[in-house]
């Protein structure tokens, strides 16, 4: 089973460069952890590779899509974006609204499933928490919440499963603090992405 991990800095996560396998191809996030797990549960099952690109946007996505996601031929298609099509608005004027990040979403999810009929989508829901890179403009960046709205419908709609994450993040904040979970107030810490790998495992194993 392949699975493959399109995403933004969130997924990347200091991944290399030079190989898709062993641990430096997982990066130190999210997608290590899942991977830790479905192989210590089955070595020979999974084929794992990560396609997170720190910065990223929807569109940045769907312009690589086919290097990066059809040309790999996945059974599993994970997706998490949306934290940069804000942000990149907030401080540079570049990012993308949410009526184009819902058409470009659309878009992806149509194509990969025209391509892959029998593929399994995951969408992940983007999140935001108040830390060091959003507490100046953290109503800016609360719109984050408004793209995830957008996700939840998609995946509904096209009958993916969806990993719910900003509610986990609310509470684990409320808990122990934000800034143990994601260090700036996007990017996760160690705790943070072990949160998104149990959700993300929970649900890949509900199907």
């Amino acid at each position: 089973m392949k699975i493959v991990f399109f995403g933004d800095s969130i997924t990347d996560m200091a991944r290399s460069r030079e190989t898709d396998h062993q641990a430096f191809g997982y990066g130190v996030g999210f997608v290590n952890y899942v991977s830790s797990t479905l192989m210590a549960e089955n070595p020979e099952k999974y084929d794992i590779i990560n396609r997170g690109i720190g910065g990223h946007r929807v569109v940045d996505l769907y312009a690589r899509i086919k290097s990066d996601l059809w040309n790999l031929n996945p059974d599993v298609v994970s997706i998490l974006i949306g934290i940069n099509d804000v942000w990149h608005e907030i401080f540079w004027q570049n990012g993308v609204d949410i009526e184009r990040y819902e058409k470009i979403y659309r878009m992806m999810i149509e194509d990969t499933k025209d391509r892959f009929p029998k593929a399994r989508l995951i969408l992940c829901e983007p999140f935001v928490l108040k830390g060091t890179a959003t507490e100046e403009h953290y109503e800016e960046f609360c719109e984050v919440k408004k793209y995830a709205q957008v996700v939840k419908k998609l995946a509904n709609e096209y009958k993916a499963s969806f990993v719910a994450l900003q509610d986990k993040f609310d509470a684990a904040a409320k808990a122990h603090g934000a800034e143990y979970y994601l260090y700036d107030g996007v990017h996760p810490d160690v705790a943070g992405g072990k949160l998104i790998a149990d959700e993300w495992l929970k649900v890949f194993k509900s199907k």
